[in-house]
């Protein structure tokens, strides 16, 4: 699975991989279709020529509308387009601004306690006033309801509380400088105080009532009505509201756009049928609108597992990664090569792979291998294993093995391997694996968020590698206690200049390491009809609907 046929977003823990599997399983669960103001005649998935709605159509069939359990993008974009959080992201750029607060957050000297300013003036969809006590409400019932993404907040957040009217303060259990980006996740929104109760398993799933600028009028199992929210505090959409059409396949929703039957096409469609469709954007049949994904994939290395224990072997894998063989032959060209485990998106990353062992370079792989007693009698045994609901992932292991069949001289043999998903992601974390191709859906917008699930380590030693923390959740097991010191150092750091010190520090010691070996970096496509404008996507991969006019 890559950025272009997102099911859901994946986490860094052991409950965070299950939860993958159970993201596939989302597209057969139906929502209960529940009406909650009066509505149109018109079905919410028509459309009405020169009624200014616009139509979205999609395969992301949300799980739950409630922001405090809200998970995968299929439920996140819409809570994100319904509601507010204290910041935001500018499409293109990863740099917060201010939303509900009315400025950056203020951190205290140790770095524990955020003061931010609350904006007046709100209202929420029900009429409730928002202030500083409200946001305080929404904040706690996203940590203490206990739904699925509250581990955000909940792992450091000590408490929050209206310190005024429009003044709130956020105390944490220890410092932690990506923590404003936490602010920006899209369930950490207002939601109403008259509408909502605090309490773990306190879930509405089929309801939104929040202070954006749609509020949502009608939810099916098929499609959804948002209507515009006449009390928004901020600039009104610039169409008339939008109806949103779940499609049940990748197919359907290709051809309802290409037919007409829908304004906009956003998740998930085929590679094939993004190649095809942007070929039909280039004729000027429609719009192809492309941006730079969030999501990485990669290939992980098990330290525990012969012969992947010795340093040289990880190195001479790095070497034989041809990317460019891999975007052409797996991905259309429908990604970006990626040298570092954190992306591009983010200033820090530097290409360190790229520097050290570049593309398809068996000259320097036959050496490595050579110098750790591997040989044409000798050779080296690698099984990599994938889930099998990973068609993508299996052109690639596929294609890594024809290129190491090929080119290696029989010094290395992979052996593909692939197994249900849940029980992957079930035993990956068990080391059963010694080598994997996985994604990676980053939680919040920060190159920490590429580092720490990774690379740290609360357990371990040298000798048994990691076991417990992100390395051995993720199937890599590699412990480091220098690592471990460098990612707390970033964590505390708050001036930019010398945390990006540190992460050029950690990515140099993973390109010496490989506990992983980066792949790609995904990239997002949305596909519009001639007419419509403002098609926009956010850095969270959220495709933003106020904007969209036609």
């Amino acid at each position: 699975m890559t950025g272009f046929t997102i099911l859901g977003r994946r986490w860094g823990r052991v409950t965070r991989f299950l939860s993958l599997f159970c993201l596939c399983l989302l597209f057969a669960i139906a929502c209960t279709p529940r009406e909650q103001t009066n509505t149109t005649p018109s079905s919410p998935g028509t459309t009405t020529a020169g009624d200014g709605r616009i139509t979205v159509g999609t395969t992301a069939k949300p799980r739950t509308l409630d922001p405090a359990d809200a998970y995968e993008l299929a439920s996140l974009g819409l809570v994100f387009n319904m509601s507010d959080r204290l910041y935001t992201y500018e499409p293109g750029s990863t740099e917060i601004k201010p939303q509900l607060a009315t400025a950056l957050p203020k951190a205290s000297a140790d770095g524990l306690t955020y003061t931010i300013p609350i904006r007046q003036g709100v209202v929420f969809h029900d009429g409730t006033p928002f202030n500083a006590k409200a946001m305080e409400f929404s904040i706690k019932r996203f940590i203490e309801n206990k739904g699925k993404p509250s581990f955000l907040l909940a792992d450091t957040v000590s408490s929050v509380t209206a310190t005024g009217d429009y003044e709130l303060t956020i105390k944490l259990k220890k410092p932690f400088a990506a923590f404003p980006a936490l602010l920006a996740f899209s369930g950490v929104c207002a939601v109403s105080p008259g509408a909502y109760e605090i309490g773990a398993g306190k879930f509405k799933p089929d309801t939104f009532v929040g202070t954006g600028p749609y509020k949502l009028a009608q939810y099916g199992t098929d499609s959804l009505r948002l209507d515009i929210f006449d009390k928004y505090w901020g600039e009104k959409p610039a169409n008339q509201g939008v109806n949103v059409q779940i499609q049940t396949s990748p197919v359907n929703l290709f051809n309802a756009f290409r037919t007409g039957a829908v304004d906009v096409a956003y998740l998930s469609l085929q590679p094939d049928q993004i190649r095809s469709l942007e070929e039909g954007g280039k004729k000027g049949d429609w719009q192809a609108i492309t941006s730079q994904g969030s999501v990485v994939s990669y290939l992980v290395l098990n330290r525990n597992q012969k012969p992947l224990d010795k340093p040289e072997v990880r190195q001479a894998i790095a070497a034989i990664i041809d990317r460019p063989l891999l975007m052409e032959r797996v991905l259309y060209g429908q990604a970006d090569p990626l040298y570092s485990m954190i992306p591009t998106t983010f200033n820090v990353s530097q290409p360190l792979f790229k520097d050290k062992y570049s593309d398809g370079n068996f000259e320097k792989a036959r050496q490595l291998l050579t110098a750790a007693g591997y040989s044409k009698d000798n050779p080296i045994k690698i099984p990599v294993w994938y889930p099998s609901s990973s068609p993508t992932r299996s052109l690639a292991a596929q294609t890594l093995k024809s290129l190491v069949d090929t080119k290696m001289d029989n010094i290395v043999q992979l052996e593909v391997n692939t197994v249900e998903g849940a029980t992957f992601f079930k035993d990956i974390s068990k080391g059963l694996y010694p080598a994997a191709l996985l994604d990676w859906y980053p939680d919040f917008l920060d190159p920490d968020n590429y580092v720490q699930p990774f690379l740290a380590c609360q357990k371990g030693s040298d000798a048994k590698g990691c076991e417990d923390g992100g390395s051995q959740t993720q199937g890599s097991f590699y412990y480091s206690e220098t690592m471990n010191k460098l990612i707390d150092q970033q964590r505390k750091e708050q001036n930019p200049e010398a945390r990006q010190k540190i992460f050029e520090q950690i990515q140099t010691q993973v390109v010496n390491d490989v506990p992983y070996v980066p792949l790609w970096q995904s990239k997002d496509y949305v596909f519009a009809q001639k007419g419509v404008s403002n098609v926009q996507l956010d850095p969270t991969q959220n495709l933003i609907y106020k904007t969209i006019k036609k």
